[in-house]
């Protein structure tokens, strides 16, 4: 085995996702206000709009917006915060997320309903379609049935419920409103690639992928990203192996890492893009005695990795918040569903503590609009245990 040599160490935050501040837009914003029209917004607007009436007439929306519409209270509204799956610890954190934006917002907590096991990718789309047969104000989804899930998003779109995707969008973008995305998938690809690199060493060596479920379609856009920037000559001397999926189930991930292992007897890093994956293989290294051997990398939580990247089993892995991606997410379907805002690109719009956004295409898929949030943070034995 290569042992393993390190590259300077990623000390910081990645600033190249910082948050979109509208004042500082890269001009596709679409058209620009006229003077005359400026005036009219803004002597018309009511100081606090309470029916989506008044919204209509007083809130400017859209590409002609002359700057960030502030999101405020309208009232209560009816809502579906679906996750991929109930029973992971980064689900429930987007929730309270959620409820604390729809307390700022004065309405009523969504649903928190999904299916309880990730493993069953199409399970979200029985409660899809429960929310549209209610007739909810708004449903936000992270996608965990790929572009299976568009035909009952289209269904909420054609009954007017905005389909707000955050975490993980619809490939296709079919029914979608707009995606929340917690950072851009490209550059995810490359913190993953630099992790490898990192942890592998000037001589790099064999590594596999242990992703969540094959229709996830954010595990499946990052994992594309890193194998674009691994085929760079900086990362020539990374080698991956195989790419295997544990359904996001911590059992299946333990006995898919231990198989890698058996697999390929030169292997020297798992990269699990999952919360449920990166704790199953390090538990599964450490397990095992495998570590010095066998390093873990990938996306996953300071709390459940704390052990092992002060063990030195797992020495980085990188993250964002995700209750600052359910907060945001809940602001862009309130926002919508009240009529504050439009589901339109060079829309600009202030959400509460987390400050100002514009809705932009999304680069990352053929069609769909993007809310991009960032950053990423990432993490070593000098900053996990202060997360």
């Amino acid at each position: 085995m290569n042992s393993v040599k390190k590259r300077m160490r990623l000390l910081a935050p990645l600033t190249a996702l910082a948050l979109v501040v509208a004042a500082c837009g890269d001009g596709e914003g679409g058209e620009t206000t006229t003077t005359a029209e400026a005036a009219e917004t803004t002597t018309t607007a009511a100081p606090e709009p309470t029916t989506t009436e008044q919204m209509d007439d007083t809130t400017t929306t859209g590409a002609s917006a002359e700057g960030p519409v502030a999101i405020e209270s309208a009232g209560s509204i009816t809502a579906t915060f679906l996750p991929k799956c109930t029973n992971i610890a980064v689900f429930p954190q987007a929730n309270e997320g959620a409820e604390e934006a729809a307390g700022e917002l004065g309405s009523d907590p969504a649903d928190f309903v999904g299916p309880a096991d990730c493993g069953d990718a199409t399970g979200q789309i029985e409660f899809m379609t429960n929310a549209v047969t209610q007739g909810v104000g708004a449903i936000m989804v992270s996608n965990n049935a790929g572009d299976e899930l568009a035909p009952s998003a289209q269904q909420a779109a054609d009954a007017g419920i905005p389909v707000v995707s955050w975490d993980s969008p619809i490939p296709s973008a079919e029914g979608e409103s707009v995606f929340v995305a917690q950072v851009d998938f490209d550059e995810t690809g490359q913190v993953m690639a630099d992790m490898a690199l990192n942890i592998l060493g000037d001589d790099g060596g064999q590594f596999a992928i242990l992703s969540a479920t094959p229709e996830a379609a954010n595990q499946n856009a990052w994992i594309a990203a890193m194998e674009e920037v691994i085929a760079g000559d900086e990362y020539a001397s990374l080698e991956l192996v195989d790419t295997v999926y544990g359904n996001d189930v911590a059992e299946d991930s333990v006995n898919q890492a231990l198989a890698l292992v058996d697999q390929y007897p030169d292997l020297e890093l798992i990269m699990a893009p999952t919360t449920v994956g990166i704790v199953a293989a390090a538990q599964a290294m450490t397990q095992e005695g495998l570590c010095d051997e066998v390093k873990v990398s990938g996306l996953g939580l300071p709390s459940e990795m704390a052990e092992y990247t002060l063990s030195g089993c797992a020495p980085e892995f990188a993250l964002w918040s995700f209750t600052d991606l359910g907060y945001l997410a809940y602001y862009v379907a309130y926002g919508i569903a009240t009529g504050q805002i439009e589901a339109a690109e060079g829309q600009q719009f202030t959400a509460g503590r987390m400050g100002d956004y514009e809705i932009t295409a999304d680069p990352t898929r053929d069609a769909g609009l993007r809310v991009l949030m960032g950053p990423f943070t990432v993490y070593d034995e000098t900053n996990v245990e202060g997360s």
